[in-house]
């Protein structure tokens, strides 16, 4: 490694010897300046002929490519604004429609709950008032049966108080006597 640095470093003064001996870079040389500018000329032609269009349509194209990626990135941001603005929209009307059907819900509760509780008294109603006609009813036929129950006893009583069978008349006077003494809805109530 140490030889190679050196051969580079005793390379380096031989050409700098070797330009001083010759003239500067900066020395004006008119064969030279007619070459160098005839090799650049060609090699201009050449780029020209061959290269720059390739270059300048392969820049053409890469400006076109990045111009039309802007555009649809362009095009993407607004779609997406515009998902954006349709999902907020879209979530404000669910949001509407879950409050609406819950009122509606709520409606339709309380109606049903105001139906069973006017069902549930209708229904106590029509029950309390078919007990009062079923009490009545068996008031009554406890009343016609102590009725009949007091004119066989007071017939049976008349009978052995007597020790005679009354007739039709009198057992039908008796009978009327005994029902105006009794009160038979005092005899009931007291049952």
């Amino acid at each position: 490694m140490r030889d190679a640095v050196l051969q580079a470093f005793v390379f380096a003064q031989e050409t700098t010897t070797t330009a001083e001996e010759e003239g500067s870079l900066i020395d004006v040389v008119p064969g030279l300046m007619v070459w160098t500018i005839l090799t650049f000329l060609i090699v201009l032609w050449v780029l020209r002929r061959f290269a720059f269009g390739r270059i300048q349509g392969m820049i053409d194209q890469r400006r076109d490519r990045i111009r039309e990626a802007l555009d649809e990135a362009d095009k993407a941001r607004e779609e997406a604004r515009e998902l954006r603005e349709l999902v907020k929209r879209e979530r404000e009307e669910a949001l509407a429609d879950r409050e609406r059907i819950l009122d509606e819900s709520r409606r339709q509760a309380q109606r049903q709950l105001e139906q069973a509780r006017e069902q549930a008294d209708t229904d106590l109603k029509e029950r309390l008032e078919k007990n009062r006609e079923e009490l009545e009813a068996e008031n009554a036929r406890l009343r016609e049966q102590i009725r009949r129950d007091v004119v066989e006893l007071t017939l049976l009583a008349s009978e052995k108080v007597t020790g005679k069978i009354l007739d039709e008349e009198d057992q039908r006077r008796l009978i009327d006597e005994t029902i105006a003494e009794v009160d038979v809805k005092q005899i009931a109530s007291e049952n």
